[in-house]
């Protein structure tokens, strides 16, 4: 059943949506090394959040963070997987930081309604 429509839809905790976000980064840091100075450059590890959001979310709805706290991100309407463009403009907006501030009921940021997705368990 779709998240948006189930009345009993739970969100993960924030707990394992950070730990995946840490994870995230900190592969993000990895592979940012090998084209610029993540300290000095810090556009660097940026970009290559929002490329591994688009490509991991886009065709996988997770990324490996995700994959390792066992939550996933999915379409909200239809609980289909959110395709490469929605997951390229979820990683952009999720990298300005303050869209995943605002969080509604169901633990949807800004990132996440602008985009129609949501963060499920997996």
């Amino acid at each position: 059943m779709p998240p948006a429509a189930d009345s009993a839809f739970t969100p993960p905790s924030l707990g394992r949506r950070f730990g995946a976000l840490i994870i995230d980064w900190v592969l993000c840091l990895l592979v940012s090394n090998f084209f610029a100075d993540p300290v000095r450059d810090g556009w660097a590890p940026v970009l290559v959040l929002v490329l591994e959001y688009g490509f991991f979310l886009g065709l996988f709805a997770q990324t490996p963070g995700m994959y390792i706290t066992k939550i996933r991100c999915v379409a909200w309407v239809d609980g289909g997987r959110i395709g490469l463009v929605r997951a390229l403009l979820r990683g952009l907006l999720l990298a300005l930081v303050v869209p995943a501030l605002l969080m509604d009921q169901h633990r949807r940021g800004l990132h996440d309604r602008l985009t129609g997705s949501v963060v499920t368990a997996a």
